[in-house]
């Protein structure tokens, strides 16, 4: 194909890896760096810094993208161990689809897009008991 798909590639497959560890680790602050650890590892095993930039951008995407929703999943009474083998499937199934041409890219933006929108939808406090009148 071409050098744009390998570096769309490692954007996508570093955002795989961000969701993953993150829903291990349960904060983006310590699933970021294990996460890109292993995509810029990855990327300059099997290709150049550019791959490695995009995995390591697509690892902060995955696990900045991911957190909102861990912690709303938590904060509804889901379990950890749980939450963790759903966004581990949720990556396997990223991490696939990266494979396709463009797809890499459009990972890397959505993941922190749906992020924002479900942190944007969270109500800040529980509104607690009204009364009926």
């Amino acid at each position: 194909m071409g050098h744009w798909y390998t570096i769309g590639l490692f954007a996508g497959l570093g955002t795989a890896f961000g969701i993953a560890s993150t829903g291990v680790l349960r904060r983006a602050v310590f699933g970021f760096p294990v996460a890109a650890v292993i995509a810029v590892a990855l990327a300059l095993a099997f290709d150049g810094t550019a791959e490695a930039v995009a995995g390591a951008v697509g690892a902060a995407c995955g696990a900045f993208g991911s957190a909102p929703l861990i912690g709303g999943a938590l904060r509804r009474g889901g379990t950890r161990g749980g939450t963790a083998v759903l966004l581990a499937v949720a990556s396997i199934v990223a991490a696939a689809i990266a494979f396709i041409p463009i797809v890499g890219y459009l990972e890397a933006i959505a993941v922190p897009v749906l992020g924002f929108r479900v942190r944007r939808r969270a109500p800040d406090r529980h509104a607690g008991l009204r009364t009926l009148a």
